[in-house]
């Protein structure tokens, strides 16, 4: 091999029969692609570990060998949970006072006046900036940030919270949507 040489361009001539020899460890077409696809980016990131002028083919094949003891050694620890059941219980959705406390909120929400609600939507449900929020609301960014404060407040109170309690929900996605429908249905 000359200087110019890279023991990369050998690689791809080992493809076949690195793909037999997969299938033979695997018995999964499927699985022997995806391990002769590792096998060949560990073998190209390490390409400075084979010695040039040895066996590329052995190289090679010892990288998808150990690669096909190692998933094994993996697979033995874990759990097979082909239908979801076992996942399915892992999962917790929320529990009674989880819904107890939404709806309590959702009271104290619509029990606020249009002010509060709209400065909490945007604010906190929507993540306006308060100047975004005192753009959309006509309105003095100062007026905007006492206008939330207040509302927190009240609706802290109004939910029978104690000092320091937040009466805000963390805004994720889901939480954002009901808060934003809750403040478009007029109150009485």
């Amino acid at each position: 091999m000359t200087q110019t040489d890279d023991p990369r361009d050998e690689i791809v001539a080992h493809l076949p029969a690195m793909r037999a020899f997969a299938i033979s460890l695997c018995r999964d077409a499927t699985l022997a692609d995806d391990l002769v696809q590792e096998a060949l980016v560990k073998a190209w990131a390490s390409i400075g570990g084979f010695t040039p002028g040895t066996n590329m083919r052995a190289w090679l094949f010892t990288i998808l060998r150990n690669g096909f003891y190692s998933l094994k050694r993996k697979r033995r620890r874990e759990v097979g949970d082909p239908d979801g059941v076992h996942a399915g219980g892992l999962a917790n959705g929320p529990d009674h006072d989880g819904r107890l406390a939404y709806a309590d909120f959702e009271r104290a929400f619509a029990a606020l006046s249009d002010e509060h609600r709209e400065v909490l939507v945007l604010v906190g449900a929507e993540g306006f900036t308060v100047e975004e929020a005192a753009a959309t609301m006509g309105v003095a960014p100062g007026t905007v940030k006492s206008r939330a404060s207040r509302a927190r407040a009240r609706l802290a109170e109004l939910m029978g919270l104690e000092k320091g309690e937040s009466a805000v929900i963390e805004a994720e996605p889901g939480t954002r949507a009901a808060i934003a429908a809750g403040a478009a249905v007029p109150t009485a």
